[in-house]
């Protein structure tokens, strides 16, 4: 019998080991960003083509490599970081496995152009899925530049679950702004499909926050630092006005790493305890600086978890630095302990009585003594004169009345029965719990919840205007300005056409970059809720824009109809019952609100019989 266990070709094991490393195109934008910034480059550009799956490419200014070390830091485990295992405890770089070029190059073309400042000439290499095509000097800056392309060539099946353009960009632009927001004292640069996106000059921590996220929030940030034996804890958190409906801008930052950890976000959550609207969530910027003996950052393949000897103490630090800052800058409501001395009561009054205040009041004063004396006589006369006027209106009148004979029929109840004989009760309807829309029906009673039966209403409105016919604008007379991010500008690019046919008009503004003018507004939504609506629509899109345009048209009609729907708790007339009432039962699907949600429920005899069982 044969024997079965057999090592790997290693052409298989690296395209293995690249599955932990390299998940998408993002992936690959990370681990060369990084190894970058290892390099001490102060200029860095990042160049993308359909979304990193033609070409991702990194050009940085710094040390750069020689031809031996080119070479080798594509071999698996081969490193510059960790000579021991002891140095595992002890990082302060990004990049130290060794596994992230030798990954890169087993499922792409890798072309790699290198040069150092004591180097009378570069050294360029071209890998592919493993194996070294050519290596031969070259002219090259100092510095190094790695275009990586054709991802998963080698793979179809892996590149087959790729999703689209919009979502695979939408990840690469969330792995860049980390590493940027990481390292201000960095320049960036950030081209796709020959369009910048980002440049980035070198800032400081509040003004790179500002130049990623949008010049709106820079208003909003409020610093925290606090600097103890066990860890220095600096960067900033927003107002709680500024909170929105998803975690999307919430970054934790350790040792310039950018990291993920639910138990700190509670410690934040907790310092906002009470100042945030419901379902919304801060966003917040926060650095933390920590002796690298103190935190495990191997436990993760993409080492964005890290584990910390302390946990519960920087738990408590972070808490009360954030809450301190609210308090600090007057976001949160705080205790005034500065009594007025003014106030203070002297001890030797103590054993007084207290006095009760007297009002005095002239009761013989009357500011209208004079004139009304003289004005009595007329006013009598006038009176009199009148009621003489009238009286004489109605004299011979009783004679007439009595000389008068009126014949009325009055109608049976009987006939009047009739009147309603083949025709429905009139349909009545109540409100319960400023929720519910209770009517009844000749089956029993129907109990409608209010907010999702509005939901499929509006949802099946804006879902024929799209398609169909476009909806009403309401103009506004002051336009509206919007001040955004870069992401969320183009974002709102590719909604523009879809938006404007459910009534939005809005342009983009030429003189300053991130802002939004809306000029117009669907007709059923008013002006509170324009930046509540947009905000959501942003969030939901931004994981990524459906290519299917039936998908994208769907999603933005359920959005705007969640939003714009009657909220629950809101006191409704009974002519607005019947509205919603009668547009809810011409609806398709009047059962289901867009997301499977049942909106009402019916109760017949049987069911109501049941609760007065014993």
């Amino acid at each position: 019998m044969k024997d079965r266990v057999r090592l790997l070709p290693d052409h298989v094991a690296n395209q293995i080991a690249a599955g932990e490393v390299v998940q998408r195109p993002a992936s690959v934008v990370k681990e060369l960003l990084e190894n970058a910034i290892d390099a001490g480059a102060e200029n860095i550009t990042l160049i993308v083509k359909d979304s990193g799956k033609t070409l991702i490419q990194v050009i940085d200014d710094g040390s750069g490599m020689s031809v031996t070390d080119a070479r080798m830091a594509f071999e698996r485990h081969a490193t510059s970081k960790i000579n021991s295992a002891e140095d595992l405890f002890n990082l302060h770089t990004k990049g130290f496995r060794g596994e992230a070029l030798a990954s890169i190059a087993a499922v792409a073309q890798v072309e790699l152009k290198t040069s150092r400042e004591t180097d009378d000439i570069g050294t360029q290499i071209i890998i592919e899925g493993s194996e070294v095509k050519s290596q031969e000097p070259a002219v090259h800056p100092v510095g190094t530049s790695i275009a990586v392309k054709n991802l998963f060539y080698n793979i179809p099946a892996r590149r087959n679950f790729l999703k689209s353009n919009q979502v695979e960009q939408r990840h690469i632009i969330d792995e860049f702004e980390r590493v940027a927001l990481a390292h201000p004292k960095v320049s960036f640069k950030f081209i796709h499909n020959k369009n910048e996106l980002f440049r980035l000059p070198k800032s400081k921590k509040r003004q790179r926050i500002v130049a990623i996220m949008g010049k709106k929030i820079e208003e909003n940030l409020v610093p925290i630092k606090e600097e103890t034996d066990l860890i220095k804890v600096e960067g900033f958190v927003t107002k709680p006005s500024f909170a929105k409906r998803t975690r999307g801008e919430q970054f934790f930052f350790v040792n310039d790493r950018f990291i993920k950890n639910s138990y700190l976000h509670h410690a934040v959550s907790q310092a906002f305890d009470g100042l945030l609207k419901p379902k919304t969530h801060p966003s917040y910027f926060i650095y933390f600086t920590i002796d690298a003996k103190h935190i495990d950052i191997n436990i993760h393949p993409t080492k964005t978890e890290i584990k910390f000897d302390d946990e519960y103490s920087i738990y408590s630090i972070l808490r009360s630095a954030v809450k301190h800052s609210l308090g600090q800058f007057n976001v949160a409501p705080v205790l005034d302990f500065n009594k007025d001395k003014t106030m203070d009561t002297s001890y030797s009054s103590n054993k007084n009585s207290a006095k009760i205040p007297r009002v005095e009041v002239d009761r013989n004063f009357n500011p209208f003594k004079d004139s009304f004396s003289a004005n009595a006589i007329d006013t009598k006369k006038s009176v009199k004169k009148d009621e003489d006027v009238w009286q004489n209106m109605y004299s011979g009148l009783e004679e007439d009345i009595e000389n008068t004979t009126v014949d009325v029929e009055f109608e049976s109840d009987l006939s009047s029965g009739n009147l309603f004989e083949n025709t429905e009760t009139e349909k009545t309807s109540l409100q319960l719990f400023r929720k519910y829309i209770v009517c009844s029906l000749s089956s029993g009673l129907v109990l409608i919840n209010q907010h999702r039966a509005h939901e499929r209403i509006l949802y099946e409105q804006f879902l024929t205007q799209i398609t169909q016919e476009p909806g009403s604008s309401q103009q506004l007379m002051f336009p509206l300005c919007l001040e955004l991010g870069n992401d969320e500008i183009r974002l709102l690019e590719s909604l523009k056409s879809s938006l404007e046919l459910t009534g939005f008009m809005f342009d983009f503004s030429k003189e300053k970059q991130g802002e939004v003018l809306i000029n117009g507004i669907p007709g059923m939504l008013t002006e509170s809720q324009i930046y509540e609506v947009i905000d959501e629509l942003i969030s939901d899109f931004k994981a990524g824009i459906p290519d299917s345009g039936f998908d994208r048209n769907n999603r933005l009609s359920s959005i705007m109809a969640k939003n714009m729907a009657i909220p629950t708790g809101k006191t409704l007339e009974l002519e607005e019952q019947q509205d919603i009432i009668n547009a809810l039962f011409s609806c398709k699907e009047p059962a289901f609100t867009p997301d499977n949600q049942p909106i009402f429920v019916q109760l017949n005899a049987k069911h109501i019989d049941k609760l007065f069982l014993t």
